[in-house]
């Protein structure tokens, strides 16, 4: 068992990925495979659509998803004529998709599904929740491109985050910023700011002031036009209630020391759409930041192959990154079947003939214009 000792304590579980082709199909179908071996039963939902043989935008093959009999599935209607399993329709849920609506299915035989889900937050939370009313025992909703909401407390109680080659020919930039986005994902949690207090604010923000007095951002007021003002000198701490930015923080950037020892809080680590430059400017004007509510990352999987013809040299992928992070690194192709890494290579020799043909293209069109002049 690779993945299950990290993910077992868990109810519910999400998977996201860095980037397209990060591996994280794979990792689902390890994921699916281990729980389903001790007999739980599994509901499974996606945001986006996922299950398909062939990548619609590398033409690269993709493992299916495969369930076993008793899985619990969540998936748009036009899906189900590409599920190959015998299947019971339990509910209709009413969440549109541009696929149709999201039915409830329960696998009546093993076999290989296609996935597509509901893509709103509060949705996702509401099908874990009829999920376990239909006797799951475990939550799994399998994420699209980037879309790292999905690991927020209000979705699931961990995730598995899934990075790769694909995401950056420079494996330092991979690294790098696969750390930084678990350092957002795991900020510790902040004491300023009750539950009773987050749930009561209408507004865009709370400040705590360092008298303890609680101030509601003004509704006439963005948040960083009161963070110019004088009136916000003298603010310990920050709640926002949406996204932060760099442009949100640009005035707290620009203040120097002002705000030193500020703590800038949101709801979870998804909510932070900074760059690495912001991070670190914030961290040398003396701001911290912290979340309401923390993010559990179970592991980072990582894919030293990817889909647009190169890779990296596994071992030091694997050991430089388990270096850079405090959160278990496994590379689940380690133990990949023979015949996804044929597959793994006949996409690689079509890629590299479809790149020689596009230089073969673009050779012919100058030789064209030559014989012109």
């Amino acid at each position: 068992m690779l993945l299950l000792p990290l993910i077992e304590p868990y109810r519910s579980l999400s998977i996201i990925g860095m980037c397209k082709n990060a591996g994280k199909t794979t990792v689902l179908n390890r994921i699916l495979s281990e729980i389903q071996e001790t007999g739980k039963t599994l509901g499974l939902t996606s945001i986006g659509r996922d299950g398909e043989s062939v990548d619609v935008v590398t033409q690269t093959h993709k493992p299916g998803i495969y369930v076993r009999e008793g899985t619990l599935i969540a998936t748009a209607v036009e899906m189900l004529k590409y599920c190959d399993i015998s299947r019971e329709i339990v509910e209709t849920t009413g969440f549109p998709t541009p696929l149709g609506e999201v039915v409830l299915v329960r696998a009546r035989s093993d076999g290989n599904v296609q996935l597509a889900g509901p893509s709103i937050t509060a949705q996702l939370a509401k099908l874990a929740e009829t999920f376990f009313s239909l006797g799951a025992d475990v939550a799994i909703v399998d994420g699209a491109l980037s879309r790292k909401t999905l690991c927020a407390p209000a979705v699931s109680e961990a995730t598995v985050l899934c990075t790769g080659a694909s995401y950056s020919r420079d494996i330092d930039t991979v690294i790098e910023d696969t750390a930084f986005a678990t350092t957002l994902l795991t900020l510790p949690e902040q004491s300023d700011f009750s539950e009773e207090e987050r749930a009561a604010c209408t507004g865009k923000a709370l400040f705590r002031m360092e008298d303890g007095s609680l101030c509601p951002l003004p509704q006439d007021l963005t948040l960083s036009d009161a963070l110019r003002s004088p009136a916000y000198a003298c603010v310990r701490a920050v709640y926002v209630s949406g996204a932060v930015t760099d442009a949100l923080l640009k005035p707290v950037l620009t203040a120097g020391k002002r705000f030193e020892g500020l703590i800038l809080s949101v709801e979870d680590g998804s909510k932070l759409l900074i760059r690495r430059g912001t991070y670190d400017k914030l961290a040398l004007c003396g701001i911290s930041l912290a979340v309401a509510r923390a993010t559990r990352v179970a592991a980072i999987t990582v894919n030293p192959f990817s889909a647009y013809g190169f890779n990296f040299d596994k071992d030091e992928l694997l050991s430089r990154m388990q270096a850079r992070v405090n959160v278990p690194v496994l590379n689940v192709l380690e133990d990949v079947r023979v015949e996804d890494m044929a597959w793994h290579a006949e996409d690689m020799r079509r890629i590299a003939a479809r790149e020689e043909a596009e230089r073969n293209t673009d050779c012919s069109h100058c030789c064209g214009n030559e014989e012109l002049i």
